[in-house]
C-alpha cells in the first residue's frame, strides 16, 4: 500500500509515520489486505490539530475518517478508530465485493462533477444569478444495488452518493438525512413516471 502523510502548519515526525503506518497496516491486515493507497492529512484547528485519514480499498471503495483532539497521535488514533469500526460493520460486503470485482469487472459510466461558488458570490459576479462554476473533474457514477450505495456513502463519510441502480438502470440517489437516517430518491418507484414510459 502507498501511504501520503502531509502535514498544513504541523510537523510530522518520523516517529508519527511509524505509527501511521503500523496502525494502518494493523486494521488493514485484519479487515481488508488489499488497499492499493492511503492519504493522512495533519492541520490546525484552532488549539487542536486534526487528521484526516483517506485509504482506497478497492475498484470505486474509498473510506474516509477525521478527528480533531489536543495531540496530533490522539487526533490520528480517534480516525483510524472511525475507519476500523466502518470496516468492521461492512466487513463481510467488502469481502463479497471484491470477489464479485475479481470475477467480473463492470464498464463504469462517466460523469462530470462540478464544484459551485456559494450563491450569494456568484449572482454578485454575473448578475444574473448563475452560480459560477470553480471546479470541474470528471467521477465515476458507478452501477450499485441500493445496499452498496448506502456501503459507499458511509464509508466515504459523504453526505451524498448518486448512482445507477443496478436493478433497474435508473439513476438514483442516497443521501444522509438531518435525522440521522438514510434517504433514497428513485424515480424509477414514482408509478406516474411509469405509466409515462410505458405509454411511449
Amino acid at each position: 500500500m502507498q501511504l501520503t502523510i502531509t502535514g498544513k502548519q504541523i510537523e510530522t515526525g518520523e516517529g508519527l509515520r511509524r505509527h501511521v503506518e503500523a496502525s494502518l497496516g494493523s486494521i488493514l491486515g485484519k479487515y481488508f489486505k488489499t488497499a492499493i493507497e492511503a492519504h493522512v492529512v495533519f492541520s490546525k484547528e484552532a488549539h487542536l490539530s486534526r487528521a484526516e485519514v483517506s485509504i482506497h480499498i478497492g475498484r470505486g471503495i474509498v473510506v474516509n475518517a477525521g478527528a480533531a483532539a489536543l495531540e496530533t497521535q490522539a487526533a490520528f488514533d480517534a480516525a483510524a478508530d472511525r475507519i476500523a469500526k466502518q470496516m468492521r460493520r461492512y466487513k463481510r460486503r467488502l469481502r463479497d465485493h471484491n470477489a464479485k470485482v475479481r470475477d467480473h469487472s463492470e464498464a463504469s459510466e462517466r460523469a462530470r462533477d462540478y464544484v459551485l461558488a456559494p450563491y450569494a458570490e456568484a449572482a454578485e459576479d454575473d448578475g444574473g444569478g448563475a452560480p459560477a462554476v470553480v471546479a470541474e473533474m470528471s467521477t465515476d457514477l458507478p452501477n450499485l444495488t441500493v445496499g452498496e450505495a448506502v456501503m459507499r456513502m458511509d464509508l466515504a463519510d459523504a453526505p451524498v452518493l448518486l448512482f445507477r441502480n443496478r436493478s433497474h438502470g435508473e439513476l438514483n440517489l442516497v443521501y444522509r438525512r438531518a435525522d440521522g437516517n438514510i434517504g433514497w430518491i428513485d424515480p424509477e418507484l414514482d408509478p406516474a413516471r411509469r405509466t409515462r414510459h410505458r405509454g411511449d
